[in-house]
């Protein structure tokens, strides 16, 4: 015959230690925690680096100012564009006559170019400039930042308007017909500065916004990776195995 199977104890009968419990729990009641103080690298030991709880760079007002201040020399800028514009930009050459007793002024060359060559003229010379505002911006402020950004696009088209009107300033006289009569009929003379092409006044600011947007992406300064809390003495390890 079998023995009989003896029982398992019932639960009452166990012992206490025989029960569970996380490795150091008691030590972990008297640590660092539990005691009031912060941990090290713990998500709230008031980490202000790196701009968590601080505010990284400048303030705005001072943002502001630097962009108001680069809009300005920037816009200043537009004088030398449309002094370049004027020299450079080619001749649309115009001829004067009397029709029925009064003067009338024609295109010499009727099927001539001139007229693009004055507006393309004017957005390659708004593109260099836009290249180089947006280079000397980045070089002098590394950091960047939304206002010296808006900062250097309305600076370039303010000075494009700016080389726009002095450009027309410079060049020949606006009223034709006095022109013509002047030089006399069937004497060739030069037409005054004109865009035809008005989108031309955005070479400028969005050459400067494009450069100045890809070099701060590329060289601009990185932000720090977040520094993540560490565990202290007391957090817990899971079981440990006897």
């Amino acid at each position: 015959m079998t023995a009989p199977l003896t029982p398992p104890p019932p639960p009452h009968d166990r012992s206490a230690q025989d029960a569970w419990q996380p490795p150091d729990a008691g030590s972990a009641a008297h640590g660092p925690q539990a005691r009031g103080t912060q941990v090290p690298g713990s998500q709230h030991a008031g980490y202000a680096g790196h701009g968590w709880y601080g505010q990284d760079g400048p303030g705005m007002k001072t943002e502001v100012r630097e962009a108001a201040v680069i809009s300005v020399a920037v816009a200043l800028g537009g004088v030398l564009l449309g002094v370049l514009w004027w020299w450079l930009a080619p001749h649309v050459p115009l001829v004067g006559d009397v029709v029925d007793g009064d003067w009338v002024v024609f295109l010499k060359d009727t099927e001539g170019e001139q007229a693009v060559g004055v507006d393309g003229t004017f957005t390659m010379l708004g593109l260099g400039f836009g290249a180089v505002s947006a280079l000397v911006v980045f070089l002098l402020r590394r950091r960047g930042g939304v206002p010296l950004v808006v900062g250097l696009a309305v600076g370039g088209l303010l000075g494009s308007l700016l080389a726009w009107r002095v450009g027309v300033w410079l060049g020949p006289a606006e009223d034709v017909v006095a022109r013509a009569r002047e030089v006399g009929r069937g004497v060739t003379f030069s037409a005054p500065l004109r865009l035809g092409a008005k989108g031309a006044l955005l070479a400028w600011p969005l050459a400067a916004l494009v450069l100045h947007l890809g070099l701060t992406a590329l060289f601009g300064p990185r932000d720090p990776e977040p520094e993540y809390p560490e565990y202290g003495d007391g957090a817990y390890q899971g079981p440990s195995v006897s």
